[in-house]
């Protein structure tokens, strides 16, 4: 699998890389992307053996908010089909293996989570990736990790776990931090299997009864971008973990995309004074993902195909961003002139960055510059 297929013509600076479920972690939890939800009943299979969407690399197999309690068994025997038919399509030749996603399975409860991890064969377990644990928190962290633990050691496999920060106690000032501390305790303890940490900006705005209008950002609403700001400040430490932003819920898909007169330069400036590019819901996305970069956040969840090539393309970096991390990356110390001759590169308090800069670059390429986000994304597809 690889970033940007959708457009194969695009010349990069640097090449994105090819990555799959057993590429080292260190690398893998910067590959995921646009982590597109679907509900656990819907059949994806003949969209993945048909490679019908060149640019989807992460798919989420929802069995909660997307699944309506008495789809769950069905949804259930759904998933184990996909996942037996997908490696068996690769074991036969039918499917290349470079052209499966990353493959993820949002469970219900524990209990749920257990009745699907007994039902799993070592054939299903090749083509999946990873549990997302929904409203992870410090009380069911660490039954969700046992048995998970507990599945990879029956199979001599890897499946990542990808805890989802959104529980109202997370919500509340009065108990946050120390909720936050004890899911670091978890995280920590079980390191090698968490791949990201995910945030759930719709569930935390429940919680306040809001909810973020499509002319503005989910860190325009103040509630909630405390809880974002104390999950970074908490999970995001030294770059202890990725931490991947939450879903934008607007979507309109222009019938062509047509940019002839956008700028060649300064995307970000556009989309800051509000100039318009594609339209409204897709502008709106475009500047959250510009602010997810700002904080820290890497890829976000999306709950609509043609939010996913957008995403990814802001996700590249530009050279002079992969000039300087490198440069920062490659001196011993001190102070030095960035590669643009435009900013300081101090090395110690700058090397963090650099080392997220880095992990995106080998995701999802390098680029010329900011007008080259639009020739990355202005493909119809």
């Amino acid at each position: 699998m690889r970033h940007h297929l959708y457009n194969p013509d695009f010349k990069f600076v640097k090449e994105p890389e090819n990555f799959n479920k057993y590429t080292y972690r260190e690398l893998l939890q910067y590959c995921l992307g646009a982590a597109m939800y679907m509900p656990g009943f819907k059949d994806f299979t003949p969209k993945i053996l048909n490679n019908a969407m060149p640019g989807l690399t992460t798919i989420v197999l929802c069995f909660e908010d997307a699944c309506p309690e008495e789809k769950v068994p069905e949804a259930m025997e759904n998933v184990h089909r996909l996942l037996d038919t997908v490696t068996t399509a690769v074991d036969e030749g039918k499917l290349d293996a470079d052209k499966v996603p990353l493959i993820f399975v949002r469970i219900r409860n524990l209990e749920q989570f257990k009745a699907f991890g007994e039902k799993l064969t070592k054939n299903e377990v090749r083509s999946l990736c990873g549990i997302n644990f929904p409203k992870f928190n410090a009380e069911n962290g660490y039954e969700y990790y046992a048995y998970l633990q507990d599945l990879n050691k029956r199979f001599g496999e890897i499946l990542y776990g990808m805890p989802i920060i959104e529980d109202p106690e997370v919500a509340y000032k009065e108990t946050r931090m120390a909720e936050l501390t004890g899911i670091k305790k978890i995280l920590d303890k079980y390191r090698d299997l968490v791949l990201q940490v995910r945030v759930g900006g719709t569930d935390f705005s429940s919680v306040f009864g809001v909810r973020r209008g499509v002319d503005y950002s989910i860190y325009d609403i103040m509630t909630v971008r405390e809880c974002l700001s104390d999950i970074i400040n908490v999970c995001g430490r030294n770059n202890d973990y990725v931490i991947s932003g939450p879903v934008w819920e607007y979507f309109r898909a222009p019938k062509e995309l047509m940019f002839d007169d956008l700028p060649k330069h300064g995307i970000e400036d556009y989309l800051m004074k509000r100039l318009p590019i594609v339209n409204n819901e897709i502008d709106g996305l475009l500047r959250e993902v510009i602010l997810d970069k700002a904080n820290g956040f890497v890829g976000r969840t999306v709950i609509h195909p043609t939010h996913v090539k957008f995403v990814n393309a802001m996700m590249a970096v530009t050279k002079e961003e992969y000039d300087d991390a490198s440069q920062i990356l490659g001196t011993g110390g001190g102070v030095i002139k960035g590669s643009g001759g435009n900013k300081m590169n101090e090395i110690m308090p700058h090397t963090n960055w650099a080392k997220k800069v880095i992990g995106r670059a080998r995701a999802f390429g390098v680029i010329e510059n900011e007008g080259a986000y639009v020739k990355l994304f202005a493909v119809n597809e």
